[in-house]
């Protein structure tokens, strides 16, 4: 049994954290809001975010992150990209010994362009971290919560801490892949969000099956070519946190990211949208964030510029649409044969 600390109490984090209740951890779940803290301890169940989910007894919530991280053996950060900063900023002021930091959020920092990991080591003194692992993959919090069949991948550059994770969390429902290719995880994880936008967007538009399955598969592409540039292994992207994660965020009304694209679809704006939603949807920020990265390392991203467009800029999505099917013509496996020669050349 390991001392799990659980930062964040949105949908994710609590299905996280059940599943290492039932793992048989001691689990803590920190939130940041003391009203959603005395809701969790008095219903047992997170109304807001994972309705209808039972929060076993075992479970300790907290809204005091001193004493929540107080030697936990692994602490799980859960929380938006735009709350990681603040948060590892907290813990840097709190943890007195090398700690396991595993994090399961997804998203790019805008203007800086970083991945999530690279924020916590910015915030973070080294002498506080054992290690950092990933984890993602195609997992929504509410089939989580209702213990059906999932599986993710836990990635960390040392392959021991990655087993030690996926010992943490596997058991008959929640299945956990290993993986030391850091990069790709967290690209696949964060740029399929912008994808779940653009399906989600064609199908506020009516387009069918035809059209988002396109979209998917070009997508795919697309974060593949980004994520190669960046230094990740091509191979990682018909993965779970490649295609796997893709397809999910893709196709399911679970989905946030689809629903925001949805909306955009329909013919909402950006503000519409987030009220309509009353969450985060990552894929906005992240969006923004790549759009400026392809634009600075020099990487085609047609897809994710034209969502871009639609969010920021306010174009009419079926204009974008019209752009991305005149584009000139090219050959499918032209940007897979350059990726397959440039890693094996490496």
């Amino acid at each position: 049994m390991s001392k799990i600390t659980v930062l964040g109490a949105g949908s994710w984090g609590t299905a996280l954290a059940l599943v290492l209740c039932d793992n048989q951890h001691q689990v803590t779940l920190w939130t940041h809001n003391s009203e959603q803290k005395l809701q969790l301890e008095k219903d047992r169940v997170n109304n807001k975010y994972l309705p209808g989910v039972s929060l076993p007894n075992s479970l300790h919530i907290s809204d005091n992150l001193n004493q929540s991280v107080d030697e936990a053996d692994a602490i799980l950060l859960v929380v938006p990209t735009k709350a990681i900063r603040n948060v590892c900023k907290q813990l840097n002021a709190i943890l007195d010994k090398p700690t396991l930091i595993i994090h399961a959020s997804k998203g790019i920092e805008p203007d800086t362009h970083l991945r999530i990991s690279e924020m916590i080591r910015e915030e973070l003194d080294e002498s506080q971290i054992k290690d950092i692992v990933v984890l993602s993959g195609p997992s929504h919090a509410e089939e989580v919560g209702l213990r059906h069949p999932t599986t993710v991948t836990a990635a960390s550059e040392i392959k021991d801490t990655a087993k030690t994770t996926q010992e943490l969390f596997m058991n008959s429902y929640f299945r956990v892949y290993t993986s030391t290719d850091v990069i790709g995880v967290e690209l696949g994880g964060a740029l399929k969000n912008i994808i779940a936008l653009g399906a989600g967007i064609s199908d506020g538009l009516e387009y069918g099956d035809n059209a988002k399955a396109a979209l998917i598969t070009r997508g795919l592409a697309e974060i593949t070519r980004l994520a190669t540039n960046l230094g990740a292994n091509p191979l990682t992207f018909i993965g779970l946190s490649g295609v796997g994660d893709l397809i999910v965020t893709c196709t399911s009304v679970h989905s946030r990211n689809w629903r925001a694209g949805n909306l955009f679809g329909k013919g909402m704006n950006i503000d519409e949208v987030e009220e309509e939603l009353g969450m985060v949807a990552e894929g906005i920020r992240t969006t923004k964030a790549v759009f400026q990265l392809a634009n600075k390392i020099n990487v085609k991203m047609p897809i994710t510029q034209g969502i871009h467009t639609i969010i920021f800029d306010d174009e009419e999505p079926k204009k974008v649409v019209d752009y991305l099917m005149k584009r000139a013509p090219t050959n499918e496996m032209d940007d897979i044969s350059e990726m397959l020669r440039t890693r094996l050349s490496d």
